[in-house]
């Protein structure tokens, strides 16, 4: 089973889009709303290096990123293979390539 984690504010619009975004897709996950304790605000910068922004979304323990990041993923068809929803993509090597020079993460 895959594990969803979103790290999360109050008052935060893309917060909420990424949530309506994965609910759309049927995925569970966990939400964790920044500022409610202190252990959880450690846990985020620690994992982020300490992002700035929000939400934060990590898939199965990797860091995803952002809204507009789970959006990218789900464009290049890696979101939903992420997720445990379809098989993974074929990616050709010249795609990987140019990734890789974009410092993409997928």
């Amino acid at each position: 089973m895959v594990e969803v984690e979103i790290y999360t504010n109050k008052g935060c619009p893309s917060c909420v889009n990424v949530k309506h975004y994965l609910d759309k897709k049927g995925v569970q996950y966990i939400e964790k709303r920044l500022g409610k304790s202190r252990k959880i605000d450690i846990e985020f910068s620690v994992r982020t290096s300490g992002a700035k922004t929000i939400p934060q979304v990590f898939i199965n323990n990797e860091w995803i990123g952002g809204f507009d990041d789970v959006v990218r993923y789900d464009n290049v068809g890696e979101l939903d293979w992420r997720l445990g929803l379809s098989e993974k993509p074929s990616v050709g090597l010249f795609t990987r390539f140019i990734r890789l020079l974009k410092g993409e993460k997928y």
